[in-house]
Order: structure tokens, then sequence, then C-alpha cells
């Protein structure tokens, strides 16, 4: 079952078209990564999601209900854009946007006080918000979207300001919402998270879907015949290319502290992987063996111009330049 669906979804503002006849849905339970560059029409879509911006054609339904600022109290959105009260004390704040939902005050409290806990910020909570530290900030942030126990959690940009240890704690806190049945969407440039957390993806530019999917199914069909291989002695590279099932072979450093040497393959296509294993056990014992899948990374770059893979960092998005085969 989807608790969010979107349909043919167009929205301009005035002669720009931000989002241009979107569709996908996102299934209820499930870690959603929306990626793309920024104006890629992400902050557009989550703002119409939950009630903020209107429709020009198309629809959004929440758990089978038109998008609205009503139904939006099932939503916990955390837009980029820091929205607190500078001079507002950390605990009247959760408690003000908790209840702005809907919550009822004594629940709320309850869960204000384990969130605190799970952040380290039991016993801070009188403090006011300029007095905090920019990565406490965004926990409380975090808090206030939470609070109310939302079904559906929208985080944009949810790690900006975290230190390493902070991040690890959002994770393990999301993993723990989506055990106990809520949706996530996560809207990041911070790939490697969104790939280890994320079931599935949906890759937007210039308002349009690229990729809508799970994460399996985006590498599955990304994979390019790579393997990971360790063997107890040196191979003849040579004769393994001479067996025909593979057409590349290079060293890399060992895996995870491996003993052994360690390669990298290209399996040729009319070959099966029994195929390399078998020309392989031929010359040395097989230590691991493991068919490469593609990083979210990777796939991202294969959207974009060949130019752009020279200047791309893990904290800068390429932007993709035509719309990807269905």
């Amino acid at each position: 079952m989807n608790i969010l669906e979107v349909e043919n979804l167009t929205k301009c503002f005035g002669s720009l078209r931000a989002l241009d006849n979107v569709s996908f849905g996102i299934h209820e339970g499930s870690i959603c990564g929306i990626l793309g560059p920024n104006g890629a029409g992400k902050t557009t879509l989550l703002r119409i999601i939950n009630g903020i911006l209107t429709i020009d054609a198309g629809n959004v339904r929440i758990l089978g209900e038109d998008a609205s600022i009503e139904a939006s109290r099932n939503i916990g959105y955390m837009p980029e854009e820091r929205g607190l009260y500078d001079t507002m004390r950390m605990s009247d704040q959760i408690m003000y946007f908790g209840q702005l939902k809907g919550g009822n005050p004594k629940r709320l409290r309850v869960v204000m006080n384990e969130y605190l806990e799970l952040f380290n910020l039991k016993g801070q909570e009188r403090r006011r918000l300029k007095e905090l530290s920019k990565g406490n900030q965004q926990k409380v942030q975090i808090i206030c979207t939470l609070v109310h126990e939302p079904k559906l959690v929208i985080l944009d940009e949810p790690f900006s300001g975290f230190d390493p240890l902070n991040g690890q704690i959002l994770q393990q806190i999301l993993e723990r919402l989506r055990e106990k049945g809520s949706t996530i969407i996560l809207s990041s440039h911070n790939m490697p998270a969104i790939e280890e957390m994320c079931s599935d993806i949906v890759l937007v530019d210039h308002g349009h879907i690229l990729v809508a999917d799970s994460m399996t199914n985006v590498k599955e069909s990304h994979k390019d015949n790579t393997i990971l291989l360790t063997t107890s002695t040196e191979l003849s590279k040579p004769l393994l290319l001479a067996s025909g099932a593979v057409t590349e072979i290079e060293n890399i450093p060992n895996l995870n502290w491996r003993r052994g040497f360690a390669y990298r393959l290209r399996r040729n296509p009319s070959s099966s992987n029994n195929d390399v294993l078998d020309s392989v056990a031929m010359q040395s014992q097989i230590l691991h063996f493991e068919e490469a899948l593609p990083s979210l990374k990777d796939i991202f770059i294969s959207y974009t111009a060949p130019e752009a893979k020279n200047s791309y960092s893990d904290n800068t998005l390429p932007r993709p330049t035509a719309e990807a085969p269905k």
C-alpha cells in the first residue's frame, strides 16, 4: 500500500515549470530518498505534499486524502531552512509545534523526553534556542518534527550541522521509527547516508522524475559485470584473460583487511559467474568472490554529461542532462 501517491503533478511559477507531469508512489513503512541538484524541484514537491503550495494540475494523496493543511497533521515536515524561535525555550518550542499538529500535551511531553534523552539534550530543556550550537539546534528542529508521532516523516537535509556521531544517532532514530510503522522521506545531498538507509529512491531534475524505484532494482539495473575477487596466491592475468570468461583484470587494495591478492575483474557478458569461478579456481584458491553493485553516487553520475564527472564531489550533485530511459 502506498502512503503517498503523486499523479501527473504540475506546478508553475510564471513561465517556470518547476514540476512537469510528475508521478510516483511511496510505500507505507519504507524509507525513500529524494535526490536532485539545487533547483531540481525537490523543495516545491515537498511543499505541495505538505499543503503549503497549491497544485496547477494533477493530484497528491496522503493516506487516500488530497494534500491539504488538514491532511498534513499526519506529516512531520522539517524544511532545510530552520524555522524555530531563537528566544523560545527548548521544551516550550517542542510542545508548541507538537500541539500545532494536534498532539495531546500529556503524550507530547512523554515523547519529547524520550527524544531529549536519545539526543543527549536531557537537562537542557530550559535553554533558549540561540544559546545552543548549530548541531543542537538541528536536534531541536528534528524533535519538533517528530514529537506528534506522524505517520509520514519528511526531512529536508536532516544531517546538516551534524558530526558523524549525531548523524549515526539520527539514523538509529529513523530506523526505529520505520520499525514502528512510520514512512520516512529524506531529501539530502548526503548520498552515502541515503544509500545506507533508504529502500527506495526518487531522482528529480528539471521538474522531471528520472528514477523512481527500489534501491535494489536501481542498483541491479546499473550492474556492469564487475567482480571483486581475493585469491590465496597471485593470478596469471594473461592466462585468466585467455580463458575468455574475463575481459579486464586489475589489482586493487585488499578489502576489509583480507589476506591474499585482491582483483577487480570485468566478466565477459557472454560468460556466467560460474565460468569466472572455474577459470580462477584453476590457478588459485578463492578467498572472496563478490559481484560489485554500483554506488548511488555512480548511478547518479551515469545520468550526467561526461564532463560533469570530473567536477563531481560528495557534497555537490551534478545536473542530469536528459531524462532517463523508462
